[in-house]
């Protein structure tokens, strides 16, 4: 009984002594008690009150270049004054410039056979624009080449434009990725399996058909493998599109998009079947077909030439060597703004998206404000334009850094995060496995007891999808994390529930508003958790880094080459 006893102390003894053991590396700095202290600064209160004032009638949609976007550079430039942050810029002001380009395009568009003239109704059977910038901008029957998904990958041994000529052609393609099969599978060594890369974006569809010489390109939605449905298009390109004007290069001629009952249409005046046609693009042995069919589209385009404002604030760092040294927190801060065409509300409030990622980025503010013992590294509070254009502000600030990019220890990225629905068992990493910034996120997420999770769809793309891949593709290691599934007391069933209801009903639609029956605790929680990770990755001396075979590790080795740190 006595060695029992015995075996029993020291067992207990040595349970103690293990809860005892002292943290290490981020670990510690996420359990530091300041960080504990300070992160109390982020509360129902505070996120209630920038969300709804960002999300407000009175802000108009914040699209870049309107009184909305002055209303937003002035609340937030005031606000991150009155809580005691520096001027981001170097040169004293709280605003980088960013050079765009605004176009609003009147479309007229046309398929045509010998046999058939099928002329679209735009915005219905078809969307798109051109950012070249002549007032008048035609094509009048050019070819239309069907080229599969529109990929030229040499690292797959993949190239959809092989053996064809679309020098001032229309391209037909698909959007996503080849989803290339393997023993009834999809085959993981090929385009990344079930998670999409950059291949499968809109935007490289668009970038690809330009190299290749292209006239216009069209991509075929379909609502699953695109992540949304063509409604989101059709809101997007009812106003005013923008673009990073580059002196370098000639716009495409025609730039969009058609939904599937065309694509199928289109397809049945040239004889072929379109459902047989793709099916037919993800074989080896694919070709790019020239259809009988040509294409006309007659652009009248409003041009005008404009700066919008990235915002950014700076919390000095306090150690004298690694103040230089930066983390960056960014949300977008603008939305869709207003459709005058409509009747009634007219007004894109942009409350989830992302009035509130920009607003967990000033609670996030506040709390280093409210650190005793400061940060060793220099925090960077970045809310940046025209993430809906095609993260316009990110790709700006990427090119023109304030603050040198490999000296950008990280980056952690709020967008849309969509926890309205209260408190999670989980987090969901966008891109999980990218970097050591998950390391860091899984141990304060732990705190809250708390798990991480993936992205539950990968083949959606959602790690190219916002600002913090303008920083990735350029090296920096970047975080992107989004709303838990399990909520607390109602399960996962009841989260995706919740997550599909706002993709589909409230995702770049009017009703993206703030609703009475949010649930702000899961925002303040999530909120303290991405503040833990800046906080600890501003502390170590270690650097997180990308993971081995990361698309983005050998940019930032190249980067790092000379910079000792």
């Amino acid at each position: 009984m006595l060695k029992r006893l015995t075996l029993f102390i020291v067992i207990i003894n040595l349970f103690i002594i293990g809860c005892n053991k002292p943290l290490n590396g981020w670990n510690k700095h996420v359990h530091d008690e300041d960080v504990l202290n300070a992160q109390k600064a982020i509360t129902e209160q505070l996120l209630r009150k920038h969300i709804g004032t960002l999300a407000s009638d009175e802000f108009e949609g914040r699209f870049p270049g309107t009184v909305g976007e002055e209303k937003t550079v002035e609340y937030l430039s005031a606000t991150f004054k009155d809580i005691g942050l520096k001027p981001g810029n170097p040169n004293g002001t709280w605003v980088q410039k960013a050079t765009m380009t605004g176009v609003d395009s009147d479309l007229k568009a046309q398929f045509i056979t010998d046999d058939e003239r099928w002329v679209m109704n735009v915005g219905g059977d078809i969307i798109g624009n051109s950012f070249q910038t002549q007032s008048q901008v035609n094509i009048i029957k050019k070819d239309i080449v069907f080229c599969g998904y529109g990929v030229n990958a040499p690292e797959y041994g993949w190239n959809d434009y092989d053996g064809i000529d679309v020098k001032g052609k229309v391209v037909v393609v698909l959007v996503n990725d080849p989803p290339v099969m393997k023993n009834g599978s999809l085959d993981e060594s090929m385009f990344g399996g079930n998670a999409m890369t950059y291949y499968g974006r809109w935007s490289y569809k668009f970038e690809e058909g330009l190299r290749q010489g292209a006239a216009g390109v069209i991509v075929v939605h379909e609502t699953v493998p695109a992540g949304y449905p063509f409604a989101v298009l059709q809101g997007g390109y009812a106003s005013e599109q923008l673009n990073i004007e580059d002196p370098n290069m000639t716009p495409l001629s025609f730039q969009g998009w058609v939904p599937l009952e065309t694509a199928e249409k289109l397809f049945e005046m040239n004889g072929l079947n379109f459902h047989q046609s793709k099916e037919s693009a993800v074989n080896a042995d694919f070709k790019a077909m020239t259809m009988d069919a040509k294409f006309t589209s007659k652009i009248s385009n409003s041009v005008r030439r404009f700066s919008s404002n990235n915002i950014i604030a700076k919390y000095e760092g306090s150690d004298p060597i690694l103040k230089d040294e930066y983390i960056i927190y960014t949300a977008h801060w603008d939305h869709m703004g207003i459709n005058k065409k409509l009747d009634g509300d007219k007004i894109y409030n942009g409350a989830n998206d992302n009035a509130l990622g920009t607003g967990l980025v000033m609670a996030a503010a506040e709390a280093f404000t409210n650190l005793k013992n400061g940060s060793k590294r220099s925090i960077l509070f970045l809310a940046v334009t025209a993430e809906e254009q095609g993260l316009l502000g990110a790709r700006y600030y990427g090119i023109n850094p304030l603050y040198p990019l490999e000296k950008t220890v990280a980056v952690i990225n709020i967008d849309a995060m969509g926890n309205t629905f209260g408190r999670t068992k989980d987090l969901i990493v966008v891109g999980k496995g990218n970097s050591e910034l998950d390391y860091i996120l899984e141990m304060a997420a732990a705190q809250d007891g708390k798990y991480l999770i993936p992205d539950a769809e990968p083949e959606k793309g959602f790690y190219y999808r916002s600002d913090h891949f303008e920083f990735a593709k350029q090296g920096v290691p970047a975080l992107y994390a989004d709303g838990g599934i399990d909520v607390v007391g109602k399960g996962a069933e009841y989260g995706y529930k919740k997550k599909d209801e706002y993709t589909y009903e409230n995702y770049h639609a009017l009703s993206d508003e703030v609703k009475d029956d949010w649930d702000y605790s899961g925002m303040v929680e999530d909120g303290r958790i991405l503040f833990r990770v800046g906080y600890a990755a501003g502390q170590h001396s270690k650097w997180p880094e990308w993971s081995d075979g990361t698309e983005f590790k050998s940019k930032r080795i190249e980067m790092l080459k000379n910079y000792k740190y």
